[in-house]
């Protein structure tokens, strides 16, 4: 009988920590061996993610074990760099961060490991070779995919971007903006024009580009009244026909098993609870309109990390994600 991937997990208390035992627990593949909590240690999983009481009696622990073949880091930004350089974690344990910390060039190299940036799309060859996985922030993920093609035949130009995103987007500790009263009917911009994202999404679009990008990405992210989900909108100038786009959409994520391509309109509802991104194209004259619509919680976090633990544990990529939309 095959032996089962050994993953252990930091910081196993939040939403993405959640979704990725949920995922980690129902994966054919793997068997979870600690879930590491400072403030719930001793606690029952069940009894911090409720959604789980049923499916599993593992206790959080205090301590890190590296009996495991994978770890994965799900604190907050700051905190695995932090987790890196104070525990000596074995070199053949291979690390997924889940933070933005090892995300950009200039901070992926800590001691003797080497981050690889984790959007499979582009980096699939890279990731299936790599010990050490960045993944991508969830705007980032759901703006970047809209806009890899463009950048890649140097169609990118000056970009105007929104996007919004549910409340889970701001992590499970109560904030005003998070509370059920603040939300409820109710719409905000933040972060206008300065996201902590934009000079990831910048060196991803010129890691494929040809020559150099001089392209502004202007984005306004907003904080939606709903729970989970980003969907974005970007716009450009752009001389080609939308029949061409979508032949050339088609072709660079033709063997992305993630990313739809479709002429109909999206939303939301379509990628909840998945790992997929779904892209749709319009166009108005000389204005092409990029939407992308992704879950946050999944394809922009813990989704994707475990695409990226399959890949590079050579697994089907898909394993542990064949999951419903919650359409209804």
């Amino acid at each position: 009988m095959k032996r089962k991937i050994r993953a252990g997990i930091v910081g196993g208390a939040g939403y993405t920590g959640g979704e990725l035992i949920r995922l980690l627990i129902n994966h054919p593949d793997v068997q979870i061996v600690f879930i590491q909590s400072n403030s719930n240690a001793g606690k029952p999983v069940g009894q911090v993610h409720k959604d789980l009481a049923a499916e599993t009696g593992l206790k959080f622990s205090a301590d890190v074990k590296y009996n495991i073949d994978v770890l994965f880091l799900c604190v907050s930004h700051g905190d695995s760099v932090k987790f890196m350089e104070s525990n000596k974690v074995p070199k053949n344990v291979k690390v997924i961060s889940l933070g933005q910390d090892f995300r950009l060039k200039k901070s992926r190299k800590i001691k003797d490991r080497h981050f690889v940036y984790g959007l499979p799309e582009i980096n699939r060859k890279k990731i299936t070779k790599a010990d050490n996985v960045a993944n991508p922030g969830c705007f980032a993920t759901s703006i970047e995919l809209g806009l890899l093609p463009l950048a890649r035949l140097g169609y990118l130009k000056d970009v105007y971007t929104t996007g919004i995103t549910g409340s889970t987007g701001a992590g499970q500790s109560m904030s005003e903006t998070s509370h059920f009263s603040w939300r409820e009917n109710n719409v905000q911009a933040y972060k206008t024009l300065t996201h902590q994202h934009l000079d990831e999404i910048h060196e991803t679009l010129q890691s494929v580009a040809a020559e150099e990008l001089k392209t502004e990405i202007n984005f306004v992210p907003w904080r939606g009244d709903f729970t989970r989900g980003i969907f974005i909108t970007s716009q450009v100038k752009c001389d080609e026909s939308l029949p061409e786009l979508y032949k050339e959409y088609q072709k660079f994520f033709k063997d992305q098993p993630f990313v739809k391509v479709v002429e109909e309109p999206i939303f939301l509802k379509q990628v909840v609870n998945t790992n997929y991104c779904f892209i749709n194209l319009e166009k108005v004259g000389g204005n092409l309109v990029i939407h992308s619509v992704i879950d946050n919680l999944l394809k922009g976090a813990s989704g994707q990390a475990v695409q990226n633990m399959n890949l590079m544990f050579g697994l089907d990529e898909s394993a542990g994600l064949k999951l419903k939309a919650n359409y209804f």
